[in-house]
């Protein structure tokens, strides 16, 4: 038998640990600053790079693809090596995969807080970035792939399937949710439209969640538990059993964060129903991590790396135990909206992602740098320090949830709201926001304790960047199953046939829902009353998405009776046929805006976004006072109305010709509107007469065409009502 020598990659191993730890602190420190708006909305007024729509987005690409998705590179790239005996196919590859992917987050801090969004949850990035996202994601696979294929050892651990899944099941979601039509270098209208377009997005959100924050994580889970714990995977049969049924079953789920909305209902059932089986996969992959500990638990008690492990794995059986409970139909009708999904969500990133990264770094760099890790004292404070974190973090929020939905539904004897005011909510969880913003300061804190121990860790190591091993080489057997040989252990040693098995089970759900909803346009009735915007409404509408109104508002009214009461009318599918993208949303830190259009005057929504306080005593929103200041930008409106028109919107060319006209004349009107409202008058006057110029000429201002467009909301259906 042939033994070859050779060496793994460990310098792209470390470097996806430096980024993971730079990018990790970012993340976490954004989202501590969006933890204190919530208590002092205005502490960064003025500034619109700094606002808390342009910053949530930052917050949420940060955690997600630059921490946990290079976490999820330098854990992917040292076991790849080791299970199959080889070093990365390419390390040309692998340093592509490196540079450009902390390129796209540059590129996502830079962009995000100037406000180049599509809206899209965890999909905010602009055309130019999906594309160079497409592009490294098919470097990371083809180097992926490629080691497969020279491997040394003949079959494929469970850990390498999982990373397979992920790798081909990103790669479909990312491309069908990105498809859009550029306006300009960082500007794009999506392709999909209203229903069409929230239940893209949705089947790409709840699966991002599914093959980039669980599947590569349960991979390392595979590798790494065991190698932590010197103990055997518990089951080879259940990590069968757990992968498959899970990569099915997963695709199918996302319809459930769409419930009660205009989706089909029979979209929103499958999601229902696959997501309650979504229950018996996910604890089957628990339990085979946490079964790989029995025998090691005295081993758990002294080691931070296995302590960290175990919460990780026992935040994933909460999560995944949770996000069924949530997709039945009766407590998503409470939840939805609600600070419990904030809670539920940070469970998951916190305990799931963070902890399980957490646990890996602090295996991985010892062994990387041929040392002992500096501190297990301060590991150990780090995982206190981050449990409670978790704890502060997640019960409150749970706690502000329930109070929600609570005083969200509750009605008087004569049939009248109780808490007939939004902010009386508001006012009533402040403290649990306090509490939330402590915990996520203790969370940073322990991140901030293991860059310390890190760094201390590598400095007293040795560079060893090619690390030397040896195997026996892969000699050629069979391509067919041999006597005896079960038809899974055939498909392990054939990386080719299983990466098809496995697209073909992903693809399954994902075109039984997508595709009758897309081809077949009966399905989304139209509404003859419904009209395009207006030009200053699509301007004002991409001021909206600009600022991440989305991030607060829903413009999703459902069928309930506290809803119809509290904002109007419940909303028809049928009203979203030229929403490019949809603004549904997902979170309703303020009320809700479908129907606000008519609701009030054009000076009360100046006064609103000027000063929310003055309008709403207790409004936890922030000023947008450039809003008023900013001269609105018209260079591009043609454009726009021409890239409509290629995705349906029926604008005529007249309409087009004329966009400027029409855009200075209903300007005109508001600000006419403005200069006659005895209120704004007296601002007007105050303004002027010191010198200022805050309020003159108001209707070329980027504040008219947003209240243009928010008085355009729910107005294109009307209601007839008994007395009529």
């Amino acid at each position: 038998m042939e033994i070859q020598q050779f060496h793994y990659d460990n310098k792209i191993v470390k470097n996806f640990i430096y980024a993971t730890m730079l990018w990790g602190v970012v993340g976490m420190l954004v989202g501590l600053m969006l933890a204190f708006m919530f208590i002092y909305p205005n502490y960064t007024s003025g500034i619109s790079w700094l606002s808390f729509g342009r910053l949530r987005p930052l917050h949420t690409n940060a955690v997600i693809f630059a921490f946990v998705g290079n976490a999820i590179f330098a854990g992917v790239y040292y076991s790849t090596q080791r299970l199959l005996k080889a070093r990365m196919f390419s390390d040309a590859l692998s340093k592509i995969n490196f540079w450009g992917w902390q390129l796209i987050i540059v590129g996502a801090a830079i962009t995000l807080p100037l406000g180049f969004t599509t809206s899209k949850e965890y999909a905010e990035l602009e055309w130019p970035f999906d594309i160079a996202i497409a592009l490294i994601w098919v470097v990371f696979g083809a180097n992926l792939i490629g080691t497969m294929i020279k491997r040394r050892q003949r079959h494929l651990y469970v850990a390498l399937w999982f990373y397979i899944a992920t790798f081909v099941t990103v790669a479909i979601l990312h491309i069908f949710n990105s498809l859009e039509l550029p306006v300009s270098a960082l500007k794009s209208y999506s392709v999909y439209a209203g229903v069409q377009d929230a239940l893209v997005q949705w089947w790409y959100g709840h699966n991002a969640v599914a093959f980039f924050l669980t599947t590569p994580f349960l991979g390392l889970m595979y590798y790494f538990v065991p190698k932590a714990a010197n103990r055997p995977v518990y089951s080879y049969r259940l990590s069968i059993v757990h992968f498959w049924s899970l990569i099915f079953i997963y695709i199918w789920a996302g319809p459930h964060h769409l419930l009660y909305t205009a989706l089909p209902e029979w979209a929103q059932n499958l999601g229902v129903a696959f997501s309650i089986m979504l229950l018996m996969p996910s604890w089957g992959g628990m339990i085979n991590g946490l079964l790989t500990l029995r025998g090691a638990w005295d081993k758990v008690r002294t080691d931070p790396v296995l302590k960290f492990m175990v919460v990780a794995i026992t935040g994933y059986g909460m999560a995944t135990f949770e996000g069924p409970m949530l997709s039945l139909k009766n407590v998503n009708a409470i939840a939805h909206f609600t600070d419990w999904i904030i809670a539920h969500v940070h469970v998951g990133a916190l305990a799931w992602n963070g902890f399980m990264a957490f646990g890996m770094i602090y295996w991985l760099v010892p062994r990387l740098f041929k040392t002992k890790l500096y501190s297990v004292g301060l590991a150990n404070l780090h995982f206190w320090i981050g449990t409670l974190g978790i704890i502060m973090y997640a019960l409150p929020l749970y706690v502000a949830g329930f109070t929600q939905a609570s005083m969200w539904k509750q009605f008087n004897p004569d049939g009248t709201l109780v808490y007939g005011n939004f902010l009386e909510t508001v006012t009533e969880i402040m403290p649990m926001y306090w509490m939330r913003a402590i915990g996520g300061t203790l969370f940073l804190i322990g991140m901030l304790i293991l860059v310390y121990n890190i760094i201390v860790t590598i400095k007293q190591g040795s560079k060893v960047e090619d690390e030397l091993a040896e195997a026996p080489a892969l000699t050629r057997v069979s391509k067919k199953r041999v006597t005896g040989e079960g038809w899974h252990t055939w498909l392990e040693r054939r990386p080719v046939q299983l990466t098809l098995l496995a697209t073909v089970t992903i693809l399954i759900g994902g075109i039984v829902q997508i595709v009758p909803t897309i081809m077949v346009k009966s399905n989304i009735p139209t509404i003859s009353s419904v009209q395009p915007y207006t030009p200053l409404e699509l301007e004002g509408r991409d001021i909206y998405i600009r600022e991440g109104c989305v991030g607060c508002h829903s413009q999703m009214i459902r069928p309930f009776r506290s809803e119809v009461e509290r904002y109007g009318e419940y909303s028809k599918a049928g009203e979203f046929v030229y929403d490019h993208p949809f603004l549904w949303g997902s979170k309703r830190t303020g009320p809700d805006l479908h129907r606000i259009g008519g609701k009030y005057s054009d000076n009360w929504h100046l006064n609103h976004m000027y000063d929310p306080q003055s309008t709403s005593s207790g409004s936890i929103m922030p000023r947008y006072q450039w809003l008023v200041r900013d001269e609105l930008d018209k260079s591009q409106t043609e454009t726009k109305m021409e890239v409509m028109v290629k995705l349906g919107v029926p604008y005529s060319d007249e309409d087009i010709a004329n966009a400027q006209q029409s855009m200075l004349d209903q300007g005109t009107k508001i600000e006419e509107n403005l200069y006659s409202d005895p209120d704004f008058a007296e601002t007007y006057e105050a303004d002027k007469q010191s010198g200022g110029e805050d309020f003159v000429e108001m209707r070329n201002r980027e504040i008219v065409a947003l209240i243009a467009y928010l008085q355009r909301l729910g107005t294109d259906i009307k209601i007839k009502t008994l007395e009529e």
